[in-house]
């Protein structure tokens, strides 16, 4: 199974749509949106193109979207995986050994470590703000994870 975990989209719907295009091309049916998505809009529209399933959870840019998650827990063909738009939380969280993924944005820098057992991963931001525009699609069955810049799709 491949899934695709996105970040701080800030409401740059014409990068997010791409990224949308893409999976949807590539039949990933699965996003995980580490947070800053910013406003009801971004949320709906993208729920609208997406032809899969989107779980969000909400960032320090998203004041008005109380009914989204801060935290989110899954598990996904035997990966057991916490996200959050917070590298602190995320830290601490792959730090209880209890996950195998553990995912952040908020940083907008796309970063993977090990903490232990669990791979630590900032997928970057979809905004393009202070980094070019990128995401990142994770394959269960090999275990790989690979970032995508979203200027070479």
């Amino acid at each position: 199974m491949k899934f695709a975990i996105v970040s701080d989209t800030h409401d740059n719907i014409q990068n997010f749509s791409k990224v949308i295009d893409f999976l949807n091309k590539e039949k990933i049916d699965l996003m995980l949106h580490c947070g800053d998505i910013c406003n009801q809009s971004t949320i709906d529209q993208a729920q609208e193109n997406f032809k899969g399933k989107i779980h969000f959870v909400r960032g320090n840019g998203d004041f008005e979207l109380d009914q989204v998650p801060e935290t989110m827990e899954l598990e996904l063909a035997g990966k057991k995986i916490f996200f959050n738009h917070y590298p602190d939380i995320a830290k601490k969280m792959a730090e209880t050994g209890n996950y195998d993924l553990a995912f952040y944005g908020h940083t907008h820098r796309p970063w993977e470590e090990r903490v232990g057992n669990c791979r630590l991963v900032n997928p970057g931001e979809l905004a393009g703000q202070r980094y070019k525009p990128t995401f990142a699609i994770y394959n269960t069955e090999t275990d790989k994870l690979e970032l995508r810049i979203l200027e070479r799709l």
